[in-house]
Formats: C-alpha cells, structure tokens, sequence
C-alpha cells in the first residue's frame, strides 16, 4: 500500500491528523468499533487516557489480525462521551497515539456522542485501513 497523506497549506494545520489520505492497495479493512473491553467483555480503565490506550490497543489488534499495520489506517473516527474531556486530554492522547501507531496519522474525526454500547465506556474507535 502507498499513502499520501495531504495537508492543503489553505486549511489550518493538520496536528495528530491529516487532512486527506489518498490510498493505493488491494485490500479493504473495515475495522468495528472498538471500546476499552478486554477479553472477559468488561470495560476497563476509569480515566479517558486509560480508556482511548486499550480502546486503540483494540483496534490495532483487529487491524493486525487481518493483516495490516498501523500506517495502514486510512480513516478513524473517535466517539467520545465528552469532547471537553477529549480536548482538555489531547496531549496526553496524542502520546498513546504516538506510542501505539506512530506518526503516520489517518484522516480522523471526533464525534461526542450521548452515551455508548456500555455505560462506563467514554471513547470508541472505529475506522478503515487499505492493505497492500
């Protein structure tokens, strides 16, 4: 897979994200929300950094079960029951990021939603990835 990830100099800068990701692969991952569950289904984590470390260690567990790798990622979304909280935990987020997938951000969204799947949960991660 080969990926441009662009950040039009129009737009304001792209931090922890790209603006577009233009992709060229063979395959489609479609990746299913994923919260901070663990194997038992239970929510773990009490803080949203606790919360957004195991929800993506989730997701990046699906990704690479079908094959894929982090930089694969074309598109995230972030369901957050507080975007306040989101935002106020955004450094510390970018690092779990950072730590997990590396630099190699997809074109991403946050969303505040009501509530989720289960009540404790705070954040989930869906999104798409484009294998080679």
């Amino acid at each position: 897979m080969t990926a441009e990830r662009i950040d039009p100099p129009g737009l304001s800068p792209a931090t922890g994200f790209s603006h577009a990701v233009v992709v060229t692969g063979s395959r489609l991952v479609f990746l299913a929300g994923q919260t901070a569950l663990d194997a038992d289904g239970k929510v773990t984590g009490t803080t949203l950094p606790e919360q957004f470390g195991k929800a993506l260690t989730n997701l990046l567990t699906a990704l690479r079960a079908a094959g894929g790798t982090p930089s694969d990622l074309a598109r995230v979304t972030v369901y957050a029951t507080d975007v306040a909280a989101y935002r106020a935990h955004a450094a510390e987020l970018g690092g779990i990021w950072r730590q997990l997938a590396g630099r190699d951000y997809p074109a991403m969204a946050v969303v505040e939603v009501v509530r989720l799947w289960d009540e404790e949960a705070m954040v989930e991660l869906d999104g798409f990835a484009v294998l080679p």
